[in-house]
């Protein structure tokens, strides 16, 4: 492994604000970021990555890379939840097992935030469209997940796919990216550059505060899972490098570009802990969110964006 590409990931400020946020719980701080600010920050990081992906992708046009890479991103959310959770079954209800794989099936927005980071950080260039795989991989794998609990569960879900569909689409994390990248393709490059400041210019400090609280929260929820055992600890670390893994190899064999190709490996070996719990509430409320979201936010989160992203970078180098 390149270990200077490594100490310099992990001496990103964004990154050391995270490590601050876990230091500042387990210290038993009194640190807080107000709900509304953190919730207020989200949706700004979501506009601005999908202002400026559709701004990019109206620039690129539509080509052959593109819709490779659009294809598959659809696929990798559709087959990673279906192998996982048979994996999970065997030792989890069906319920928390459908949860976890829509979870890891799904993406998330704030790791490929940082990993957009990494790349401007080492110079290396991406396309817009990528912003549109982010926001394709959100449905398909809550779909999956919810199918499978129906399927296999002895209590039939009263739910429908047509409410499962909607459920997922006006979820505010996902209309957010999907308007703002469509807000992008269509707005005038010249009346872009007006609003270019608050899209640009502020988005690592937004981001730096942004992952303090992650820290914050991570380090909260982690001890939540502990009665469940290794199993999921080991399933949580095992999983996410196996999803980038697959994916790296995959897509060696398609004409992707490298940034954009490490930024599919990032969004598939990621987890959400956003979109995928607030649709589980309403869908599936018997999955344990004490069990999900502490494995996407407690351990998969911290693992790609300290050591997946110069791991995964240095494989497709």
């Amino acid at each position: 492994m390149d270990y200077n590409l490594l100490l310099s990931n992990i001496t990103n400020p964004t990154l050391l604000f995270f490590v601050l946020g876990v230091i500042a719980t387990l210290v038993k701080s009194d640190l807080e970021i107000p709900a509304s600010t953190s919730r207020f920050i989200s949706l700004y990081l979501l506009f601005s990555i999908g202002f400026k992906g559709g701004q990019e992708l109206a620039h690129s046009g539509l080509n052959k890379e593109i819709t490779y890479t659009l294809i598959m991103s659809v696929v990798f959310a559709a087959v990673v939840p279906l192998y996982t959770f048979f994996l999970l079954k065997r030792k989890l209800s069906i319920e928390n097992s459908g949860a976890i794989a829509a979870a890891f099936g799904s993406v998330s927005a704030v790791t490929f935030v940082t990993s957009i980071s990494f790349l401007e950080n080492q110079g290396i260039p991406y396309g817009g469209h990528m912003v549109a795989s982010m926001a394709l991989m959100e449905a398909p794998a809550i779909i999956i997940g919810v199918m499978l609990i129906r399927r296999y569960s002895l209590e039939k879900s009263s739910n429908s796919l047509k409410s499962i569909l909607h459920e997922s689409l006006t979820n505010g994390s996902v209309l957010m990216i999907m308007g703002s990248l469509l807000i992008g393709i269509i707005t005038d490059v010249k009346q872009a550059e007006g609003i270019k400041p608050f899209t640009t210019d502020i988005f690592k400090g937004f981001l730096a505060i942004f992952l303090l609280e992650m820290g914050m929260v991570a380090a909260r929820r982690f001890s939540a899972f502990k009665a469940y055992g290794t199993f999921v600890t080991v399933f949580a670390l095992m999983v996410p490098i196996f999803n980038g893994l697959m994916c790296i190899l995959v897509t060696s064999y398609i004409d992707i570009a490298d940034g954009n190709r490490f930024l599919l490996t990032i969004l598939v070996s990621s987890a959400s802990y956003i979109a995928v719990p607030a649709a589980m509430r309403q869908i599936a409320p018997k999955a344990d969110p004490g069990l999900y979201i502490p494995m996407a936010l407690g351990i998969v989160f911290p693992l790609n964006i300290t050591l997946g992203m110069p791991f995964y970078w240095m494989l497709i180098q």
